[in-house]
């Protein structure tokens, strides 16, 4: 866990990697859940059996699964004390560069791209997020996530 007194500490960071998250394991258990909150019930997610014969082997999590986790990613991997409250503000660029079969592990690499002052004493900060997955060599997915942070 890195951990910045200040947003003008982080700010500092612009352009470098800042973080590398814990590995968290997809369950089936949430891929169910996942496409039951969503109405996203394709086979290749939720028909274990139909999957097993499919193209991955395996049953693999939904795109936007992934993409839901990166707050997760974020929880156990920057915290910056003298803020009150951080918002989600939107994400730029995404892309989902390779499946994620249930039981995979997954962490994500944090490098800061831009720090820009906003109202209230705010900052917004744009971070490129890679998701990588255990054993491969290719991320699942990359995104360009927007927050902005109060202090």
């Amino acid at each position: 866990m890195k951990t910045f007194q200040n947003l003008a500490e982080l700010a500092a960071l612009v352009g470098q990697e800042v973080a590398v998250s814990d590995w968290l394991t997809v369950t089936q258990e949430q891929i169910n859940l996942f496409a039951q909150a969503t109405g996203d019930h394709q086979w290749i997610h939720v028909d274990v059996e139909k999957a097993k014969a499919g193209p991955f082997g395996a049953p693999i999590a939904h795109g936007f699964l992934t993409l839901s986790l990166i707050p997760k990613f974020f929880e156990t991997s920057v915290r910056v004390l003298e803020t009150r409250m951080g918002v989600n503000y939107g994400l730029n660029k995404v892309r989902f560069t390779a499946p994620v079969p249930v039981g995979s592990r997954l962490r994500a690499r944090l490098k800061l791209l831009a720090c820009e002052p906003i109202d209230n004493n705010g900052m917004q900060v744009t971070w490129l997020v890679t998701v990588e997955r255990e054993g491969s060599d290719r991320p699942v997915c990359i995104a360009e996530s927007v927050s902005r942070r109060y202090p």
